[in-house]
């Protein structure tokens, strides 16, 4: 970036309508124990975030490892966009490393910062306040001259001296920093504290207006959203943030949700992003994936709940308003819909809707038929899946509880490890008109390869969208459940069994089955009015 854009940058995030999104999954988030990530899926998350738009990556701490070093340059070779940054503790050694790693990108920022609390100098340092200023002044301008755009932190400022903490500002601004960062590191202030702090220091110190204010905070007090948001409010004009909210502890401010908070609440804050809002889940899910860390069901934006409804009086509202209960559209986020969730609260208009997203074309009185049985299962179960629906619905019940089909004879998984054969599956599978199908398929690992063997043997193209295993070691058993996409309808399947895989297996074939017996037409409804 030349000086020039650098310069149109810092007046763009000094308006009052921009925010600037600092991503820090890939460095910040990917220090929290089970996150870490290869290359490879540090570039998969990487282009998800690319394609959110958001303004800058922090790709990582070059100087932690050689393996972060080469990750990050290759984001910074591969990368489009967003201004791609690496961390740097404040020496000369670590601000190199920083240099060489983000050399090929075509826009590139070096953050760099030092601890500046009391706990932080005497514990952590053992520096004076002086040695730390003078070390602020030497570094951050030695920083400048490898790189335009530089960051700095005072670590741990939300428990440093405001009047120390105004000189080691002024010091890092004088050196040529062109944003600061006031982080929360420990995750300990308020809403109410930390706009006060950012109105000081906009106020207060020598050259506020020359930069960006930025905030980082953890959520160790579980406010790190809501206190990045007061931040704006104080003045700060970029988030340091996370997919997921992933990072060291309890995590740090979550990006779907600070985002989603500017736009819905635009009202309130006079501030936005240019962040495509649309490509959140995406983003939320491929991290989700290549860290092997499921988005947390009743997740704020992301999670499976977020735009589901269970309660009949809110299912109502919803299916004839979705603004009575929803406060933003599914669809703005890259959600498909809103989801009816089938319990024992839900009434009579949530089940018709989710009999007709079936494909079945029933009258009134076919529901108020059902719905007697729909509450009795409901009693019994936490939720009603389409293939409980299906059964109701057609009274075509197999005696093994299945809605369609097929159903499982055989499978068998294979991994090879003395070759380069890949993973591959044997399924065997039956028919109710006694036909027998066998597929031998490969695929990522073995339970991917027995889903595809599944897919090919039934016909259906189905991809696996949500697989949840847990393991009941007092009963000896794993429960599953499956959702599958199939014809752009999700389909959810459960199967209890002992083995793993074998639970896995069978909650796909549940799925796969209701779209099965769905695409083939395979239920009627001979004394049925065509009536809806």
């Amino acid at each position: 970036m030349t000086k020039t854009e650098t310069e149109e940058s810092d007046v763009k995030a000094k308006d009052a309508g921009h925010v600037k999104i600092f991503d820090t999954t890939l460095r910040d988030g990917e220090q929290a124990p089970g996150f870490s990530m290869s290359t490879d899926a540090k570039i998969i998350v990487a282009r998800a975030l690319e394609a959110l738009n958001v303004d800058i990556i922090e790709a990582g701490f070059a100087a932690a490892s050689p393996g972060d070093a080469a990750a990050i340059s290759t984001i910074a070779r591969e990368i489009e966009g967003p201004t791609i940054g690496s961390l740097a503790r404040l020496n000369k050694n670590d601000i190199e490393a920083a240099a060489r790693a983000i050399e090929p990108a075509r826009k590139k920022r070096i953050h760099t910062f030092i601890g500046t609390s009391p706990l932080h100098r005497d514990a952590k340092l053992k520096m004076t306040k002086d040695e730390i200023l003078k070390q602020i002044s030497e570094v951050v301008a030695f920083a400048r001259s490898a790189c335009d755009d530089v960051e700095f932190s005072p670590e741990d400022a939300i428990r440093t001296e405001r009047d120390y903490l105004i000189e080691a500002v002024e010091a890092a601004i004088e050196a040529g920093a062109r944003t600061i960062n006031i982080p929360d590191t420990v995750g300990y202030t308020t809403p109410e504290e930390i706009t006060d702090l950012f109105r000081f220091l906009n106020e207060k110190a020598k050259g506020a207006d020359k930069v960006t204010f930025s905030v980082h905070c953890h959520d160790d007090l579980g406010m790190a959203v809501a206190n990045s948001l007061a931040a704006v409010r104080g003045g700060a004009r970029q988030i340091e943030c996370a997919v997921n909210g992933i990072g060291e502890r309890a995590g740090n401010c979550s990006l779907e949700e600070v985002v989603m908070a500017l736009a819905t609440r635009r009202d309130f804050f006079n501030a936005d992003t240019q962040v495509d809002t649309t490509k959140i889940y995406a983003a939320s899910t491929a991290l989700a994936r290549v860290t092997h860390n499921p988005i947390p069901r009743n997740k704020a934006i992301v999670g499976r709940n977020a735009f589901a409804h269970e309660a009949g009086i809110h299912q109502h509202g919803v299916l004839a308003d979705k603004r009575t209960y929803e406060i933003m559209d599914a669809e703005k986020v890259g959600v498909p819909s809103n989801a009816l969730v089938l319990g024992k609260h839900s009434g009579k208009h949530a089940v018709a809707a989710r009999v007709k997203a079936l494909g079945f074309n029933v009258s009134k009185e076919k529901i108020e038929d059902i719905f007697p049985n729909f509450k009795k299962l409901a009693d019994t179960a936490k939720e009603v899946t389409d293939a409980d629906l299906v059964r109701l619905v057609t009274g075509n019940a197999a005696v093994d509880g299945r809605a369609g089909p097929w159903r499982m004879r055989k499978t068998e998984l294979h991994v090879d490890f003395e070759d380069d054969t890949r993973p591959h599956a044997r399924v065997t599978m039956e028919h109710d008109n006694g036909e027998r199908r066998t597929v031998t398929h490969e695929g990522e690992g073995p339970i991917d390869a027995a889903f595809a063997a599944v897919c090919a043997i039934a016909d259906v193209p189905g991809r696996i969208h949500t697989l949840d295993l847990h393991h009941l070691a007092a009963e000896g058993v794993v429960r599953a459940e499956a959702i599958v996409d199939v014809d752009g309808k999700q389909f959810s399947g459960k199967a209890q069994e002992v083995d793993i895989a074998d639970a896995a297996v069978a909650a796909f074939v549940a799925a796969i089955n209701q779209a099965a017996a769905i695409r083939s037409g395979a239920f009627s409804f001979p004394n049925e009015a065509a009536a809806s």
